[in-house]
């Protein structure tokens, strides 16, 4: 199993950005596909993006495209999330997730998940 703790979560302005870590620990990172979600207060968590074992896929929530970029590093065992001219809805507690083999946009496919970190954006 992996085990996930992410980081870099914070209070920021609108049009700030902010990059998220998610370091893993455990059987080869390599083998899991990974994913960021998010969850608002009061709203149901969803999927902001993910991306294949080695990278080179990527897939993103249609109304983030543009302004977040996920990626890997499997030589450091960290996936980030790149987040750019951030607006107060993107507040929420952001999730990092793997999933063995191929990755989904469904929250219930992944096995293992972080304990997430809050961003806050202020208007």
């Amino acid at each position: 199993q992996v085990q996930l703790v992410e980081s870099g979560g914070g209070l920021v302005q609108a049009g700030d950005s902010l990059r998220l870590s998610c370091a893993a620990s455990g059987r080869a990172f390599s083998m899991y596909a990974m994913s960021w979600f998010r969850q608002a207060p009061g709203k149901e968590r969803e999927f902001v993006a993910r991306i294949s074992r080695g990278g080179g896929k990527t897939v993103y929530a249609d109304s983030l495209k543009g302004r977040f970029t996920i990626s890997r590093d499997n030589a450091k065992n960290t996936v980030y999330l790149q987040m750019n001219s951030l607006k107060p809805e993107d507040t929420a507690v952001y999730y990092c997730a793997a999933r063995l083999t191929i990755g989904t946009s469904r929250s219930d496919d992944y096995e293992y998940w972080g304990q997430g970190t809050q961003v806050t954006v202020s208007s």
